[in-house]
């Protein structure tokens, strides 16, 4: 009976064991997993031994508590903290103005800092050897210490440390596409974090959670709530559940924001009109937000959309974007607030070619908006595709401040089962030269505020988080979070350094695993297009949920949301012509950007038909004609899933089981639905080519028939 109590006993140990250390990506990039190379982890226990903080804030203390965290866990090990510098593994945090630095001589590298920078050096203090983390402000000190964990995570040398970093950036801001049900729109990874019904009075420990993560890599704003917003989260019995929400993220630096309805005076207000030169309506928007600020001292401000698929605005009243956006920043301006005005716009009546209609509506009021106001540009001019063409607005309004607006959730990239690395995607864009102010006008010092000298810069993106455990869904989403805040902070980072940063930090610091990896994750955005709108090819997508392939979809109540609106196939070719011999859209873009797209000679193939209607039989670069090369990229596309299907495979022996078993599953559902793309799409557009696919392309194991009846009624 003792031997089978003590074979119980084992049994329980090694169950709670097995538990205990399974992992299932909630720690995200923040795991403080002890480190295993035992050389390095000794170098680093004499080299952070003794810990000494300098304040005691909510700030600072979450910067210590942090601190705490990620050294006990990668050290293995208990740490002290200490009052005075000792002989040897000194690490001293705090701000340069505080009693131990405030000697140090920094004075150009706190200048270099600013704000919210922070400085990581190795120097002396008390004449004895430390690594100070410091900075000009409480929240940089914060960035420093979860930059100096990430040193230790991804097993660099901090030997000799001399690091000065600063965004580039003024707001680095997730927008949460919530509704106040806890359904996500466009949310893939279960309902939402914010648990309305509860708050304010019970705290879901994972808030804190995930305000550590944003401040990890530097996001400092939230917008709570959909942009096909309620008014409802701007009555009294909300705002003070945003308000318990703001004090969990303040110590982290992280300021909330809120989706404004414009229609809300008459919703919430009692008004007859929200005609924002009405001066009852601008009395009640102010005396709103003078409320908003009672319950939340830092509140950020709003994010507004207008006058867009049949959201109320102002012109509604006849009243210009401007006129909007302007009333509502008269009554943050006192209080330091801002507005963030989406310009994905695009008239109810759809008169013209939609790659059009936000620059038509927005480059004429260039200048007429308040200096707290910002326009928010989507990356691209129709609706976050696979792969679009810089907004052109990016280069087109030099007396305004531009947002970014990134979309991480992939609404048009496969949802959260299909793995795709973003961060390509989000470099593409930045890299985009606008020709503004001539060459090198990138559309990334268009947002950073360096071209045109705005104080106000940031970059938004749509999140991708919901409560499933992992966060995101699929184990490899996290990488799009994690890359959007790094090039948030610095958009000179590449997809290769922030790909090296994330595998190492959430998986291993094995090169074994890591060069693999990293290899399909720099390719996966390319694939992903590939087996879905190579070549230009967009808005191919199921209708409404936007989930499989519809190239064939023609039934929609307006034409610009009907597939064939975009890819225009027939018995001479297809795409979308755009040239001055179309719909002249091209001429939005600056003569250099133009001339290049314009000509289907020099128009890059990735984008060509996005600007020319192209003839089947025309030849490309590769000596293809097109219906060939349109065969081979969706093949290619669903080679590449199975490549990288077998690599994963192979790596078993590197990663844990649990997110091994996830991801190998998942991708195996993409390798099934990249050949559901490849055989649907070019089992259609042969209809128009009339060409035979070629033999050395598998051929497709269904009929067209098969793949138009599809239905997916509960798809998200």
């Amino acid at each position: 009976m003792k031997k089978n109590l003590v074979i119980i006993a084992l049994l329980l140990c090694s169950f709670h064991s097995f538990f205990a250390f399974a992992e299932d990506g909630y720690d995200l990039w923040l795991r403080y997993k002890t480190i295993e190379n035992k050389t390095l982890l000794n170098t680093y226990k004499q080299a952070v031994s003794n810990i000494i903080v300098e304040g005691n804030s909510p700030v600072i203390n979450a910067a210590k508590e942090e601190l705490q965290r990620g050294l006990e866990g990668l050290l293995g090990k208990k740490i002290s903290f200490a009052s005075t510098p000792a002989y040897t593994g000194n690490v001293i945090i705090g701000t340069a103005s505080s009693p131990k630095l405030k000697g140090l001589n920094i004075r150009n590298k706190l200048i270099e800092a600013g704000e919210e920078g922070f400085i990581i050096i190795k120097t002396t203090v008390q004449n004895k050897p430390c690594i100070v983390i410091t900075a000009n402000s409480e929240k940089g000190v914060l960035y420093g210490c979860f930059s100096f964990l990430q040193l230790l995570q991804t097993n660099k040398n901090i030997q000799s440390l001399e690091i000065v970093s600063s965004p580039l950036m003024k707001l680095r801001i997730l927008n949460h596409w919530d509704n106040l049900n806890r359904t996500v729109e466009r949310g893939y990874a279960g309902f939402s974090l914010w648990k309305w019904h509860l708050l304010p009075s019970y705290i879901d420990p994972r808030y804190k959670d995930y305000a550590r993560a944003n401040a990890s890599v530097g996001i400092n704003g939230v917008v709570l709530t959909n942009v096909n917003a309620s008014a409802t989260v701007l009555t009294p019995m909300y705002l003070e559940k945003v308000a318990a929400l703001a004090n969990v993220f303040r110590p982290y630096g992280i300021k909330v924001y809120l989706t404004a309805r414009f229609s809300a005076p008459i919703e919430i207000g009692g008004l007859t009109t929200a005609d924002p030169l009405d001066e009852n309506v601008k009395r009640w928007w102010k005396n709103k937000v003078s409320e908003i600020y009672k319950f939340i001292p830092d509140f950020g401000g709003f994010l507004v959309k207008a006058n867009s698929e049949g959201q109320p605005g102002p012109q509604d009243y006849n009243r210009s974007h401007a006129d909007g956006a302007n009333m509502l920043a008269d009554a943050l301006a006192p209080h330091n607030g801002i507005v963030m005005w989406r310009a994905f716009v695009y008239s109810h009546e759809a008169p013209d070619d939609r790659f059009k209609q936000a620059y038509n509506e927005f480059e004429p009021l260039d200048g007429k908006f308040r200096e707290n106001v910002m326009v928010q540009v989507k990356n691209g001019p129709i609706d976050f595709q696979p792969r679009e063409p810089f907004h052109p607005l990016f280069g087109a309004m030099p007396k305004t401040p531009l947002m970014m607006e990134f979309q991480l959730t992939q609404e048009y990239l496969g949802f959260s089962t299909h793995l795709v690395y973003e961060a390509p995607l989000f470099k593409e864009v930045l890299n985009a030269d606008t020709y503004a102010k001539g060459k090198g006008s990138y559309v990334s010092k268009v947002i950073d505020g360096s071209l045109n000298n705005h104080s106000l810069s940031g970059m938004a993106g749509v999140a991708n988080i919901g409560d499933d455990r992992n966060w995101c869904g699929h184990p490899f989403a996290q990488a799009n979070w994690f890359a959007f805040g790094r090039l948030a902070w610095n958009h000179h980072l590449t997809e290769n350094e922030i790909a090296d940063e994330w595998i190492r930090m959430t998986f291993s610091n094995n090169e074994k695993f890591i060069s693999p990896v990293k290899q399909f994750m720099l390719q996966s955005r390319e694939t992903l297009v590939n087996y879905m709108t190579p070549l230009g090819l967009h808005h191919i997508m199921g209708y409404n949920h936007h989930y499989g392939p519809a190239p064939w979809y023609n039934e929609a109540p307006r034409a610009d949301w009907n597939p064939v609106y975009f890819h225009k196939a027939d018995t001479i070719g297809i795409g979308f012509d755009r040239t001055a011999k179309g719909s002249n859209a091209l001429a939005q873009y600056k003569p250099e950007v133009q001339s290049i797209f314009e000509n289907i000679k020099t128009c890059p193939e990735e984008f060509l038909l996005w600007f020319h209607h192209v003839p089947w039989q025309y030849r490309l670069s590769s000596g293809n004609t097109f219906w060939n090369e349109l065969c081979y990229k969706y093949n290619e596309g669903v080679t590449n899933v199975r490549k990288m299907e077998k690599t994963w495979n192979g790596l078993t022996a590197y990663v844990d089981k649990e997110r091994f078993n996830h991801v190998k599953t998942y991708l195996h559902i993409q390798e099934q639905e990249a050949v559901w793309w490849k055989n649907a799409c070019l089992l259609y557009f042969q209809t128009f080519s009339r060409l035979p696919v070629p033999n050395d392309i598998e051929k497709p194991d269904h009929t067209l028939e098969y793949y138009k009846a599809l239905e997916f009624p509960f798809a998200p």
